[in-house]
């Protein structure tokens, strides 16, 4: 077994979820990924825990999806009472076929998204860890050699966390400090949302492994002006480009994309909350240099900012403001490395990518 994949599964044991002796842990995976599934199992062993594992293969859901041809589905609730007695959950990421669910109606999946709901809540209130293993699947996605993207996934997990965390904090520290971030980028996008009475988190490899953003919740109806969102996502096993989205009064009121259109359609009519931003994110790793179509590396990126259409992180959202409530989280992300600034209450905090507190801004 190559000794990254013992060091990855070392972190992810032990800094991202911190697994205790006694702890019910599931961890979720596909099979190209066994070899991280073990050495994960045998760390939870040496600490006293309990695991149970379980196969997210997309090739079972897309089956499951296609065949109930449902316009709406019930929560499966043997699910959710696994995720109830559990302290930790992990998902690991590989994919074979990174296009594997293109022929599932988005509508249908929208449906299946509003009955996960409950159980992606559930989620959410345990340690829980969401990360990559080098599939060769997800190579040819990113254009890279295995070798290569392998070297890639390991450089961006095993990054000295402590280290990169005290870089981050100088930019939580401005955030927290301020109430309205205005986002220029180019002639398309000119976005100003107010951030006051909320909390922005530092990204340090917890829940997200690789970690490197600061992100943080806009107030709900705050939102105000128009986005060109100019690097692509993979949603739904579909490529989407050249998304643009206008708001009003915090709410998506138009929006269009150049390609796979109607994956958008699907993601904004699941719920109301879809419409609205839940997340603000700002990608400080630059350990992740190259674009990969994965949004769990490209989102951390330097040079960024991505913002997510429906659920707010509650630990984000100060008392007195409201939670965004939806099924859906989907990340889009522009690309701020040119003509491009990030304004905190009038300040300019970041121009062209470089941050303040960086020496060359």
């Amino acid at each position: 077994m190559d000794p990254r994949i013992r060091e990855h599964a070392q972190t992810i044991v032990d800094h991202s979820t911190r697994v205790e002796g006694g702890d019910n842990v599931v961890v979720s995976a596909p099979a190209v990924a066994d070899d991280l599934v073990t050495a994960i199992c045998e760390l939870i062993g040496e600490r006293g825990a309990y695991v149970v594992t379980t196969s997210s293969d997309p090739r079972f859901m897309r089956a499951y999806l296609r065949a109930s041809e449902k316009e709406e589905f019930e929560t499966p609730e043997h699910q959710l009472a696994l995720f109830e007695e559990s302290d930790v959950l992990i998902n690991i990421r590989a994919e074979t076929n990174a296009t594997e669910q293109s022929d599932v109606d988005p509508k249908t999946n929208a449906a299946w998204r509003r009955a996960y709901k409950p159980i992606q809540k559930e989620a959410l209130s345990k340690r829980w860890c969401l990360t990559q293993y080098p599939a060769k699947g997800s190579a040819q996605l990113a254009g890279m050699s295995t070798e290569a993207y392998e070297n890639f996934v390991y450089d961006a997990v095993s990054l000295d966390w402590e280290k990169q965390a005290d870089h981050q904090q100088q930019m939580v520290d401005l955030m927290n400090d301020a109430d309205e971030v205005r986002i220029t980028s180019g002639d398309e996008t000119d976005v100003t949302m107010s951030i006051a009475g909320n909390t922005t988190i530092n990204d340090k490899g917890e829940h997200n492994l690789p970690g490197g953003e600061v992100f943080t919740a806009p107030v709900k109806d705050s939102v105000e002006g128009e986005v060109y969102f100019d690097l692509p996502l993979y949603r739904q096993g579909r490529e989407i480009t050249g998304v643009r989205v206008t708001f009003e009064d915090g709410k998506v009121v138009d929006y269009s994309a150049e390609r796979n259109e109607e994956v958008l359609d699907g993601v904004f009519d699941t719920d109301e909350g879809a419409r609205f931003l839940g997340e603000l994110g700002i990608g400080m790793n630059r350990n992740i240099d190259q674009f990969t179509y994965n949004m769990l590396f490209d989102e951390k990126m330097g040079d960024t900012v991505h913002m997510a259409v429906g659920a707010a992180y509650p630990e984000t959202v100060g008392d007195d403001n409201e939670v965004n409530e939806s099924a859906e989280h989907v990340d889009m992300i522009v690309d701020m490395s040119e003509d491009s600034v990030i304004e905190l209450d009038g300040e300019v905090v970041q121009r062209n990518g470089t941050f303040v507190f960086e020496d060359d801004f």
